[in-house]
């Protein structure tokens, strides 16, 4: 099913591509906001806590192939702390902190509004693709690696300062699918102190970064 996904990703890029009137890349700086986390499967398997918020980096190359669409391969990336409360197999609470860090590689649709002054671009979009959990348990060097389909949503705007270079000012909400629902398998790996359940998380994020016009 991943693999066709990809495809489909893929064959939309590359046709997006091959209209493009205009090239893009964009870079992020952003904010991400910590997120409560908990689920419950029985007394002797359940989890509480959050995920911490953190510095969201990434950058993209966005195809125009339109003055209002645009379409985007990104890749954004946060690592972060995740302090948890849980039972694992036993009536015995434990508390750890594991390390995270959650990898975004997205296929964007952006959709551009006129604003009757050309230096101020409006936006708004969609982005979905793969979203890859690495976790790791800082005690044992246990780790383990997940990945789920990943979705979010983004607006924000570009003021471009010269006809090559823009500011841009974003928020943005991202998520990763598990079954039907929105949420990520949570675990530890190697040493068994974990929980292997899963849980909704939303990471929103305010921020922005800088746009560059590549085209002539």
């Amino acid at each position: 099913m991943k693999k066709i996904f990809l495809l489909l990703i893929a064959t939309i890029a590359i046709t997006t591509i091959t209209q493009a009137q205009q090239i893009r890349l964009n870079t992020y700086a952003i904010g991400g906001f910590s997120d409560r986390v908990s689920s419950y499967y029985d007394s002797r398997n359940n989890f509480n806590g959050q995920v911490n918020g953190g510095f969201i980096w990434g950058g993209g190359f966005e195809f125009m192939a339109h003055k209002y669409y645009g379409v985007e391969l990104m890749y954004n990336r946060m690592d972060t702390k995740a302090p948890m409360t849980y039972y694992n197999g036993s009536l015995t609470v434990q508390n750890k902190t594991f390390d995270m860090g959650l990898n975004q590689i997205m296929l964007g649709f952006n959709r551009y509004f006129p604003s009757g002054n050309p230096k101020i671009e409006p936006y708004a979009g969609a982005c979905l693709g793969l979203s890859i959990f690495d976790l790791k348990n800082p005690d044992s060097g246990g780790s383990s690696s997940y990945t789920k389909f990943g979705y979010g949503f983004r607006t924000g705007v570009n003021i471009w300062a010269s006809k090559k270079v823009a500011l841009k000012l974003q928020g943005q909400v991202f998520s990763a699918a598990q079954s039907v629902g929105g949420g990520f398998y949570f675990g530890t790996g190697g040493s068994g102190a974990g929980v292997s359940t899963y849980s909704t998380f939303f990471q929103f994020g305010l921020g922005g970064g800088l746009t560059f016009n590549l085209g002539k």
